[in-house]
Order: structure tokens, then sequence, then C-alpha cells
């Protein structure tokens, strides 16, 4: 409709120009004219046809600029938009002083070249200085607007809330996590886990009780060097017994990440399609990947199941098997993989000796 709209309104243009332009003509011309109506019509058909071209070409122009136009991100637009106006502001207060010079009629014409000219070359030269520092531009107008708008278009999406259960705490690794900078967004520890920690150190047994406090001591840690990010939530569900469906419904609720090392707290709340971060899962990623012919330093520490076999155990606590091995047990040596294994306990890697001599 509106590319119609367009290149009518050109047929029109060219149409009327057409028409009532044969008064601009000189009078010997008019007097040498039998119909002038029949003339205006005939000029008015040319300016039509003219302006039916130009239309096609302004309604083409225009889609190329719409289809331009949608694929710039919206800050470009904006930052392009305040350029432009900035940019016309000021060519018309530096443009002002000139419009109260005496200037002699016969050069009044320069008045309006120049506010033109200077108009236009201000508008790009606003544009430009746009393009360059437009996001800076926006920043100083309101530091926070860039990032809402793009967060409300669509292209950025802020960062989800992590949930802690009591697994994860106790781990302790979340720390070192957080440490990292590679955990993003708030992490909430529900007042349900605080109280789910706190049973576990008061526990009469002596090693539970030592992992609460350990939990405890490194909850404190986290709040004390990131009192922004970890919150405790008050929120508590009387009507569910156990903790790990709470973390799950309190998580549903609110559109949260799950952050846990608990298999099958893992298993559930993907089964309710709730999105799970597992540290298992992350360590297991992160593990140095050896391949066949790779050499590495290994202590035996035991004899394996076969004979002759040797078990040594890498820092991250990757089992190896080293045939022809168990003569060295309680030695270093230095072992070339083999083989690796993946099963559901974890990863097996298989190596032999490179040497016969132990290197300690």
């Amino acid at each position: 409709m509106l590319d119609a709209i367009i290149i009518f309104s050109f047929i029109l243009a060219g149409a009327g120009i057409g028409f009532f332009g044969v008064e601009a003509l000189p009078i010997s011309v008019l007097e040498q004219v039998t119909n002038q109506e029949a003339l205006s019509w005939v000029t008015a058909g040319f300016g039509a046809i003219i302006g039916g071209a130009g239309g096609l070409v302004a309604q083409q122009s225009y889609r190329r600029l719409e289809v331009r136009v949608r694929a710039m991100p919206v800050d470009m637009i904006l930052s392009r938009a305040v350029g432009l106006v900035l940019g016309l502001l000021v060519a018309n207060l530096m443009l002002a002083p000139i419009f109260l010079l005496p200037i002699p009629w016969e050069f009044t014409f320069i008045k309006p070249l120049i506010a033109v000219l200077g108009s236009i070359i201000f508008a790009f030269s606003g544009i430009s200085l746009a393009d360059a520092h437009g996001r800076t531009l926006l920043r100083l107008i309101n530091p926070n607007s860039v990032e809402t708008m793009l967060v409300a278009e669509g292209t950025l999406r802020p960062s989800t809330t992590k949930i802690l259960d009591t697994s994860c705490i106790i781990d302790g690794r979340i720390n070192e996590l957080l440490n990292t900078g590679f955990l993003e967004g708030q992490i909430l520890v529900p007042q349900f886990v605080l109280q789910e920690l706190q049973q576990v150190a008061d526990s009469a047994n002596d090693l539970k009780r030592g992992r609460g406090r350990r939990g405890l001591d490194i909850l404190n840690e986290m709040k004390g060097n990131y009192p922004e990010r970890i919150l405790i939530h008050p929120a508590d569900y009387d009507d569910i017994p156990t903790v790990d469906a709470k973390l799950v419904r309190l998580a549903q609720e609110i559109n949260a990440t799950l952050l846990t090392n608990d298999y099958n707290l893992n298993k559930v709340a993907s089964l309710q399609r709730v999105p799970v971060l597992n540290v298992n899962d992350l360590a297991q990623a992160i593990r140095p990947a050896y391949l066949p012919g790779d050499s590495l330093d290994l202590k035996i520490t035991k004899e394996g199941k076969e004979p002759a076999q040797g078990i040594g155990y890498l820092e991250d606590g990757t089992m190896v098997v080293v045939e022809e091995g168990g003569n060295y047990v309680g030695n270093a040596l230095q072992v070339v993989v083999t083989g690796a294994l993946q099963t559901s306990a974890g990863r097996m890697i298989f190596a032999k000796p490179k040497s016969s001599s132990a290197i300690a």
C-alpha cells in the first residue's frame, strides 16, 4: 500500500508540474500556441510519466533504506538520531549570525544556500560522530538506556539467578568458582537450605558436624567477599516436606537455575525442566584430555586387579591403569597413554611405562 502511495504521489506531482508549468512559458511562446489547454494536458501527461519513473526510483530507495534500518541495532538508530539533532542544532547556532549580515539584494540567494549546505554538513558530521561515540553518548544521557533497550528487544538477556543447595555449599568449589568470575548473576541461599546446613552442623555425628561447619564457614566467606550477590531468600514451603522439592519449586517460581552437585537432585530438576548447573559436570568438562601417545608423570599407588598392573591417580582423581606397572608401586615414573574409557563412574586412562626406570 505504501509503495502505491509513493508512486501515485510522484505521478500527481509530475502531472501537476507539467499542467501548470505551461503558464511559466514566455508570452511569445504562448502566443504561438493555438490551444493552450491541450498543451497543458500534453505536458501533464509527460510530467506524469516522468513522475512515475521518479516514483519507482523513490519507492525502491525507500525499501532499501527500510531494510537497512530494520537490520540496524536499536542503539545505533538512537545514537544517529541524537547525532542528527545535535548537528542541526549546532548548524543553526553557528549559521544564525550569517542571516544578520547586510547582503546586497542581488546576492540574497547566498543565505538560503549557506543554510542548506551548512545544515547538511553539520547533520552528516553529527551522524559520523554518533557512529564513532554513539554508545558513550547514550550512556552519558542515561547510563542504563542502552542495556535496558537491548534487554527489552531480546538482543541481550539478563543473567539468571542461581540457587545454591546444601551439598554445593559444603563442597566448597563454588567459592573458588565465584573467585574466577565465570559465574554471573545473583546467588540465592534459601532459608530452608540454611536451616538444613545448621542441622548438619549441629549433628551428633562428628563427620557430619565437620561438614556442616565447613559449609557455614564457606558461606560466611562468600557472603563477606560478595555481599551484594549472595542473598538469603526467606521463601519456605510448609506443605513440601523435602529440601530438594522446595528447591525445585523455588526455581520454577522465580525462573532460576539450580547450582548443585547432587546427582539425584540434578535428575529430578531436569525432569521438571528446571535448568541445573552441576559443579561435577563442570569439573568433568574442564579435565585435560589425554590422547594416545601423550606422556605424563604418575605415582603408582597400588597394584591392579590383573597381574603386573599398577594403579595411579591424577590430581583431578582420574584413575590410570598402567600395564606392567605393578613392580613400581610406591614409585613415580613416566608413562605413555595408550587409551581412555569413559564410564558412568568417571573416566579411566590406560597407559604403559615409557621406560623401565622410575623417576622418584
